[in-house]
């Protein structure tokens, strides 16, 4: 059986804040194999996801609140095992994709343990911390999707505007999980992206880096002559620009406005409107 503290630290509900990036590939994949499309789903957010945040949790074996969960309970050797076997079950399902599927999810298992690892703990460099999260949650996700959920992947480039974007729309989404976990990272000798850029910088940088990735879109849609689809986006993150703003102006005057509750405010807006932005999206595709 499994143990609570195990299937509380798979985290499972977390996934949901990174499955825009699945929604908005498939936006763009012009014909769908939805049978390979669902189970590429199922390994991202019901395998890959929670493996990756058990593992975090079982070598961070944090006492504080952490993505999802207020109050974590400790980990045991049980989820340790769980992860692995995750990982196997996500590797070898890979291969009814296809086997660069595979090499794929397994280059993201290697990135994810090494982010966590005690040993390796690639999450202790800011700077390379960050890019192994962004460039593995954001462009090689969506490369996996756009290719692995397309009927003839060989017949259509992959768009790369929109794969960069991926990588920075997590880049703008990833440092603000990172704001109010400061003491906690330092007392465990880690020095995130957020540390370095501090609370107020924080909020500049998620700010710039949403910018850019939106600016991305902006170019690829105006090159398609689909600007329209452009300003859809834009009317699903109205909501999300408010809290941010008014999160920011909150921040500005006190620091601790930074906190736990707050931040999981922002996760669930923010997922919820770019999940639904990018499904209108693919409906759009789907119907057109």
């Amino acid at each position: 059986m499994l143990q609570p503290s195990t299937i509380q630290l798979l985290r499972f509900p977390f996934s949901y804040f990174l499955m825009p990036v699945y929604w908005f590939a498939l936006s763009f994949v012009q014909d769908i194999n939805w049978p390979r499309a669902i189970l590429i789903f199922v390994l991202l957010h019901v395998l890959l996801y929670p493996s990756s945040n058990g593992y975090n949790s079982y070598m961070d074996r944090d006492e504080g609140s952490i993505g999802g969960v207020a109050n974590p309970m400790q980990p045991t050797r049980q989820l340790f095992y769980v992860t692995v076997w995750m990982d196997v079950a996500a590797f070898l399902l890979s291969f009814l994709i296809t086997p660069s599927f595979a090499a794929a999810m397994l280059c993201y298992i290697i990135c994810s343990r090494a982010y966590s690892n005690r040993y390796i703990r690639l999450k202790r460099f800011p700077v390379i911390g960050y890019l192994t999260v962004i460039v593995n949650q954001g462009a090689l996700v969506f490369c996996m999707v756009y290719y692995g959920a397309a009927v003839n992947s060989a017949a259509q480039p992959i768009p790369w505007l929109p794969a960069i974007a991926a990588a920075f729309l997590i880049g703008g989404f990833y440092p603000i999980t990172q704001v109010y976990q400061h003491e906690a990272d330092a007392k465990d000798k880690v020095t995130t992206i957020s540390m370095l850029l501090g609370k107020r910088g924080t909020f500049l940088f998620c700010a710039a880096m949403y910018a850019v990735a939106f600016g991305l879109l902006f170019v690829y849609f105006q090159q398609q002559r689909q600007v329209s689809r452009f300003m859809i986006l834009q009317l699903f993150f109205i909501p999300v620009i408010i809290f941010f703003l008014r999160w920011l102006i909150q921040v500005w005057k006190d620091a601790s406005r930074a906190d736990f509750k707050r931040t999981m405010q922002m996760n669930v807006i923010a997922g919820t409107c770019t999940n639904l932005a990018f499904i209108v999206l693919l409906i759009l595709d789907q119907v057109g």
